[in-house]
């Protein structure tokens, strides 16, 4: 991502733990429902918090059409 560029947020469900810290998360976008994968924000591993599939998210992403987020807070 560039430095200047404008991030979507979206709030989404964790799916899926996948290995790496990544998930699969089910949002509903603007554009309609789709799943996408996404990983732990810096914040939440230094802090230790814990996300596990069920809890509510809030994404980070470059654009709306994107496959690829950032997890940066639990809901």
């Amino acid at each position: 991502m560039k430095t200047g560029e404008k991030l979507v947020k979206v709030e989404g469900v964790a799916l899926e733990a996948l290995p790496g810290l990544l998930f699969r998360v089910k949002c509903g976008s603007p554009s309609g429902e789709k799943e996408i994968l996404a990983h732990l924000a810096g914040k939440l591993k230094l802090n230790r918090i814990k996300v596990i599939p069920g809890d509510r998210v809030l994404i980070e992403m470059a654009n709306e059409n994107d496959t690829r987020g950032r997890i940066i807070r639990r809901l």
